[in-house]
């Protein structure tokens, strides 16, 4: 994919009195400033971010990993980032990023573009019981919640699917077909089922570490009105024979290997 300059992440900051913000961090006289372990090297999932008093829920996707080692890595909701990161005591100070250029939905590209700006500059960060909140300078702030280091496994967690994609193109599945929205669970036997937003079905699919090829598909044979139908075309083109596959934390990926895909996701756990 190609790769752009954003000014997103580079997390330098100063200092605070012990106990306060996201911990105690200390200067230990040599020039070295040990980070809060809480904060780093923690999976965070964005769970949403407030605006001028606005709340948004967070895509499925969106996640961030603020690394011991002075990185950033994660995803703002459709495309992938890493950055520069530095934690010091309560604060975080965040400068310029990379950022991939996939053509999103336009209410996630809108979230992207919000948690950009939020991102940007020195934060306040705040970690209880298992929530991290940055702050801005202005009062914005962004929600996130800690997530296992392991990805959510593949067979016997539901799947809902949330964006379709096609080459460098993702969309959203349709509001008016969220109510029905397709899902998949794959199954240890090698089964997988589910709803394609409108009929519900069952096949077999073969996984490995990186692909999963579906088998033939039994479904039901309702009719719907045409989002719904169109939703279903989409799912069918992609479970299809081969698909490769990765799993990112609470986010499943499938690509067919025509380039249409589908981006699904677990539930969270609210802490």
């Amino acid at each position: 994919m190609a790769l752009s300059v954003l000014a997103l992440l580079t997390l330098a900051a100063c200092g605070t009195e012990p106990g306060s913000g996201a911990g105690s961090g200390s200067d230990t006289g040599s020039g070295t400033v040990r980070s809060d372990p809480r904060l780093t090297d923690v999976r965070w999932s964005v769970r949403s971010m407030t605006v001028g008093g606005k709340r948004t829920t967070a895509p499925a996707a969106a996640h961030l990993t603020i690394g011991s080692d002075g990185r950033a890595t994660g995803n703002l909701g459709c495309n992938h980032y890493t950055a520069d990161a530095r934690v010091e005591g309560g604060t975080v100070t965040v400068g310029p990023g990379t950022t991939t250029e996939m053509a999103c939905e336009k209410d996630v590209q809108d979230f992207e573009n919000a948690l950009a700006r939020a991102l940007d500059g020195t934060l306040k960060a705040d970690v209880r019981s298992g929530t991290l909140t940055l702050t801005t300078a202005g009062g914005d702030t962004v929600t996130l919640g800690s997530e296992p280091s392991a990805p959510v496994p593949l067979a016997g967690t539901t799947w809902t699917v949330t964006t379709l994609l096609d080459g460098e193109t993702a969309t959203s599945v349709p509001a008016g077909t969220r109510d029905k929205a397709p899902r998949l669970t794959f199954g240890k036997d090698g089964t997988v089922e589910g709803s394609l937003g409108c009929n519900s079905f069952r096949g077999t699919a073969k996984v490995t570490d990186t692909a999963i090829t579906f088998g033939p598909l039994v479904s039901t044979r309702m009719m719907c009105g045409e989002a719904e139908m169109d939703v279903e075309r989409s799912m069918l083109a992609v479970l299809r024979g081969k698909t490769t596959y990765t799993l990112d934390g609470h986010a499943l990926s499938l690509t067919a290997q025509d380039g249409k895909g589908l981006g699904a996701s677990a539930p969270k756990d609210e802490k």
